[in-house]
């Protein structure tokens, strides 16, 4: 087992050779989401099917500042771009993003947003994108009972679960996997 005082030095390590690594000119956004989800062209040794399927649940309670992009939610947009590079039909794969804790405060629609901390949502566009792409975006009732947050507050498409295990346990009844982020 490698120890956690080494792995950082591995890694540069890793990094230096070429062959491991990508640079960041190799990240680009799109395919299907040109704005939001940076990923890289992968030559894969086991290709994807355009029939291939996904149905991914993701779990987002963390929110490292309230007024910049939520970097879990991009990372939605990141999941459906690169797997449409990779050749999987945007039809085939079927998302959700479950949200709770202060994360929720992410879903306000402007409005509400700009009353609470001054200005406009960093993640409404993408989340806005995200829907328009058929991903489902559902905020845990009892969060946003906590934190005050109205039906009336939310983006426009945004979900109200009775609580974020509730939709959970729901997702897992239709066939979706947590994405262990």
């Amino acid at each position: 087992m490698i120890r956690q005082s080494l792995f950082p030095a591995i890694l540069l390590i890793i990094a230096s050779f070429p062959n491991f690594a990508f640079s960041s000119d190799s990240f680009g956004t799109g395919p299907l989401l040109k704005e939001f989800g940076a990923n890289a062209k992968v030559k894969l040794t086991h290709p994807l099917s355009k029939e291939q399927t996904f149905k991914v649940v993701f779990d987002v309670a963390e929110v490292e500042d309230e007024t910049t992009l939520n970097r879990k939610f991009n990372s939605l947009a990141r999941f459906l771009n690169m797997h449409v590079r990779a050749g999987v039909a945007a039809e085939n794969i079927q998302l959700a993003l479950v949200v709770h804790s202060k994360a929720g405060n992410g879903l306000l629609n402007e409005k509400a947003f700009k009353k609470k901390f001054g200005q406009e949502n960093p993640n409404a566009q993408l989340l806005k994108e995200l829907m328009a792409h058929n991903v489902r975006v559902i905020l845990c009732g009892q969060s946003a009972a906590y934190y005050q947050i109205d039906n009336q507050d939310l983006i426009g498409g945004v979900e109200m679960a009775l609580s974020a295990m509730t939709a959970h346990a729901l997702l897992q009844q239709e066939g979706y996997t947590l994405n262990p982020f």
